[in-house]
């Protein structure tokens, strides 16, 4: 199993959702973009800012990509564009 499609089954503490998988993260998320259309909310989609870094955690811990995750849970040491890389495979991999 390559670290991308690990990556779509670990699960993580969403601010927002809960414990998700990194796959119902982004089933969530296609459902808000079309249930709410133009009123989509791109900087709170389920309540919170700081969504767009979420899904940085289930791929570092399938180290489907480099970086570390603090004792409080979040990501960090990220680089920006190998986390866009990674997403981009993540949704592929859907």
């Amino acid at each position: 199993m390559s670290e991308i499609s690990a990556a779509l089954d670990t699960d993580f503490e969403s601010m927002d959702l809960g414990v998700v998988t990194a796959r119902q993260y982004l089933k969530k998320l296609l459902t808000a973009v079309l249930m709410d259309g133009e009123s989509f909310s791109g900087k709170r989609p389920f309540g919170n800012s700081g969504w767009e870094y979420e899904l940085a955690i289930p791929l570092i811990k399938a180290e489907a990509m480099a970086g570390t995750i603090d004792e409080d849970g979040y990501a960090q040491d990220v680089d920006e564009g190998e986390y866009t890389e990674a997403l981009k495979r993540l949704v592929a991999a859907l």
